[in-house]
C-alpha cells in the first residue's frame, strides 16, 4: 500500500470555496477509489489543504487517475485558488496503523522528520522498540517514509481532542524518559502544524 500526499496552498480568504467544491465533488470521485483524509492548517503554515489518497500501487494510482479525468468529474474546479501544489509518494513504516477511518481528533499533529539518508531502516528499528509505550498515551494516526518527492522524510500524525490534551501528552512522554526515543537520533531538521479534516474526510 501507497499513499499520495497532495498539498495545495491556497490564497488568504479562499478555503471555505476550496472544501465547498472539494466536497462536492469527491463522491463521484471516491467510486473510482477512496479518500483517506483531508485536512487543512490551523496552526503552522496557513491556507493549505491536505488531500491523502491510498492506492495498492503506483499502477493502480495512474489508472485512477486517468480513469476519473476521463469521466470529467475530476479534479475539482480549484485552479483559480491554488498558488501551489506538491505531491508525494509516501509508504506506511510496517506494522503501523495508517488512516483508520474514525474519529480521533478533531486537532492533529503532523510532524516532518528531515533523516540522514540511508537511516530509513535505523529509524524504524528505534520506532518499532519505544512506539508501543507512546501509543499508550494517545493514538497514533499514522507514521510514514517518503518514496517519491522530498527524500529521506519521516512524517507522523498524532490526533487529540484539545491543543491542551497535546501539551499534556507530550509532557508526560517526556517525563517517563522513552520519548522521543532515546539515544543517537538520525533526524537533521523537523517541522510540526496543526490540522483539522475537513466535514467529509473519514478521519474526523
Amino acid at each position: 500500500m501507497i499513499y499520495e500526499f497532495r498539498t495545495y496552498q491556497l490564497k488568504p480568504r479562499s478555503m471555505g470555496e476550496v472544501i465547498k467544491r472539494f466536497g462536492d465533488a469527491l463522491p463521484r470521485r471516491a467510486e473510482f477509489s477512496p479518500l483517506a483524509a483531508f485536512w487543512h492548517t490551523e496552526i503552522g503554515p496557513l491556507n493549505q489543504i491536505i488531500h491523502v489518497w491510498p492506492y495498492e500501487s503506483l499502477a493502480q494510482r495512474d489508472e485512477v487517475r486517468a480513469a476519473a479525468a476521463a469521466s470529467g468529474v475530476w479534479p475539482p474546479k480549484l485552479g483559480e485558488f491554488i498558488v501551489d501544489m506538491q505531491s508525494e509518494i509516501l509508504t506506511p513504516v510496517t506494522s503501523q496503523p495508517a488512516l483508520v477511518p474514525g474519529t480521533y481528533g478533531p486537532y492533529y499533529e503532523m510532524r516532518t522528520y528531515t533523516l540522514a539518508p540511508g537511516s530509513v531502516g535505523a529509524m524504524t528499528e528505534r520506532w518499532e522498540e519505544y512506539l508501543p509505550g507512546r501509543i499508550a498515551l494517545s493514538p497514533l494516526a499514522g507514521v510514514f517514509w517518503s518514496d517519491i518527492g522530498a527524500l529521506n522524510k519521516w512524517i507522523h500524525i498524532w490526533p487529540y481532542p484539545s491543543l491542551e490534551a497535546r501539551v499534556e501528552t507530550r509532557k508526560q512522554a517526556s517525563a517517563a524518559g522513552s520519548w522521543p526515543p532515546p539515544g543517537d537520533s538520525p533526524v537533521l531538521d523537523q517541522s510540526s502544524k496543526i490540522i483539522v479534516p475537513a466535514p467529509f474526510s473519514p478521519m474526523q
